[in-house]
């Protein structure tokens, strides 16, 4: 049986617990992959703040040359030598944030998720999130099948 075949009892079986694995394994696992979930979400968010910032930037160079353009070079040259391009970090624009981020933190968080996985549950995921849905779906409803290929 490959990981993407159903199970005997219809179950997708990439995410059959394994016989060795125990229940509070499966519920520790759960937990890593849900903190991994929220550190996506952040990076998420970073990836945002990182475009945002950037399109201020653009929008703020068309304030200043709006301003100069009104006779107000003396504001426009402030805004221009003082904020466009600005670092919003020491040294630092929204892009080595980024990297900075994904080389650190998130890179490493998945790389030890991941080695967990493999470690202890043959390197399956979601196995809490699959144990949830078999205990609440109703299983032979339509929109309550246990694979896609279920019918």
């Amino acid at each position: 049986m490959t990981a993407t075949d159903e199970a005997p009892d219809g179950r997708d079986a990439a995410h059959q617990i394994p016989d060795e694995v125990s229940q509070q394994t499966v519920e520790a696992l759960g937990r890593l992959s849900e903190a991994l979930e929220t550190v996506e979400r952040a990076r998420g968010h970073l990836y945002t703040f990182h475009q945002l910032t950037g399109t201020a930037d653009i929008q703020l160079q068309g304030a200043v040359e709006a301003l100069r353009e009104a006779g107000h070079a003396d504001t426009a040259d402030r805004l221009d030598a003082e904020l466009v391009g600005r670092n919003v970090l020491s040294g630092r624009w929204t892009f080595q944030v980024v990297e900075d981020y994904d080389d650190s933190y998130w890179s490493l968080f998945r790389d030890l998720e991941r080695q967990a996985r493999e470690q202890h549950a043959g390197g399956r995921r979601h196995l809490y999130e699959a144990q949830m849905k078999e205990r609440e779906r109703s299983a032979g409803r339509p929109g309550h099948e246990g694979t896609p290929d279920e019918t």
